[in-house]
């Protein structure tokens, strides 16, 4: 989860605040689906320490011993201070350098189709989606990644899902059991 390059509503690039929300929802959705980590890219370091103080109640304070479930997905959050960071997390546990794919709401030419996507997942490559914040990833940051992610269609002529909805849907297309199934 990108919080800075983001955009804000007039598409200036801003650093968005962590959201206790976020940070419960995506953890909780990364570890029922089996992601590896759940990186939190945050460049402040006011917003990196709530962050931080909300984990550390979930895996080593009261919430740890009350709800060992939350602990479990809490224990997957890893709190950046950017991107390069968290690439360098990644390599260093997989041992190979992640595949940077965006997402975005917006239709792009090219993009990574999800049937495509799941091939990638299935051959075991290491990947890192980038899920933007606010109104998105900067078209600068969008500009570096290997792949653009299609966006999820609803079909309707309102597209803005909240982060955490967005990773859920993702992460069920990606990884859901559905399409291993025989009708």
């Amino acid at each position: 989860m990108i919080h800075y390059p983001v955009l804000g509503k007039t598409g200036e690039i801003i650093a968005s605040a962590i959201t206790n929300l976020d940070l419960h929802d995506i953890a909780r959705a990364t570890t029922t689906y089996d992601v590896q980590s759940y990186q939190v890219i945050i460049p402040l370091d006011d917003q990196r320490r709530i962050a931080q103080d909300i984990c550390a109640h979930w895996t080593d304070g009261h919430g740890s011993r009350s709800n060992p479930d939350r602990k479990k997905s809490f224990e997957r959050v890893h709190i950046t201070p950017d991107l390069e960071s968290a690439i360098h997390s990644i390599t260093d546990t997989s041992g190979n350098s992640p595949q940077l794919i965006a997402t975005t709401a917006q239709k792009i030419d090219s993009c990574l189709t999800f049937d495509n996507c799941r091939k990638m997942v299935n051959s075991e490559k290491t990947m890192l989606l980038l899920f933007g914040t606010a109104w998105g990833l900067s078209k600068e940051l969008i500009n570096q990644c290997d792949h653009v992610l299609e966006p999820i269609e609803s079909h309707r002529e309102y597209n803005h899902l909240s982060v955490r909805s967005a990773v859920s849907i993702i992460l069920d297309r990606l990884l859901g059991n559905f399409h291993n199934k025989k009708t």
